[in-house]
């Protein structure tokens, strides 16, 4: 596990394009707005990721973060989890539409749907999630609202490997938040967001040095 304050992460921590010369091939998954999405791409565009994102899928008809992919010219495909009977009736296709794009490496970045075997096999060890707590506390949905509800004096976020188990895996990364004796659900959001944006692209660049 890697533990770091914001003012660590760079540069101390080794960015992608020091472990390869090889641009990674990204399929991001979100559900929501896309703002670590976003985050990833500006992280390939300033030099810190070597990579390329191959597809965003997104799986909630308004979900922002497609208007995000737009502008950033990366193709976004709507698979509506609505439109499936089973997860892994999902997982499957969104397997066939990583696989069409030649996606190497898998980003949830607020993919808010449980996964199943399906999705782990065809990319073993090779799906990474971000989660808005210190894992493995608060885990599952409301995860903010958990802590607050808990009165912790520190939250933050966690990069981790994808396992079967929900918000589980190994540990690439995390950052501290304080929890604020004034924080509200959406005060406390906005700075542990701060910290996903730093630490997610160079929590990937961990994991494929790691598996390299």
């Amino acid at each position: 596990m890697t533990s770091v304050s914001p003012s660590l992460l760079s540069p101390d921590i080794p960015t992608h394009s020091q472990v390869s010369s090889k641009p990674l091939k990204l399929g991001i998954m979100a559900s929501g707005s896309g703002s670590n999405f976003e985050a990833v791409a500006e992280a390939i565009q300033n030099g810190q990721l070597n990579a390329e994102i191959q597809v965003l899928i997104y799986n909630n008809p308004d979900a922002y973060a497609a208007v995000r992919a737009d502008k950033w010219n990366i193709k976004a495909v709507l698979i509506n989890h609505r439109d499936y009977k089973h997860r892994e009736e999902l997982d499957k296709q969104i397997v066939q539409t990583l696989h069409q794009h030649g996606v190497e490496w898998v980003i949830m970045a607020g993919w808010m749907r449980l996964v199943t075997q399906v999705l782990i096999d065809a990319f073993p060890q090779k799906i990474i999630n971000i989660h808005p707590s210190l894992l493995p506390s608060f885990k599952g949905v409301g995860a903010i609202e958990q802590a607050i509800e808990a009165q912790v004096k520190i939250t933050g976020c966690t990069v981790h490997l994808v396992s079967l188990e929900m918000d589980s895996g190994k540990i690439l990364m995390q950052a501290a938040v304080p929890v604020l004796p004034d924080d509200t659900p959406e005060t406390l959001h906005n700075r542990i967001q701060i910290q996903e944006h730093r630490i997610l692209p160079a929590a990937i660049a961990i994991a494929v040095s790691n598996e390299q």
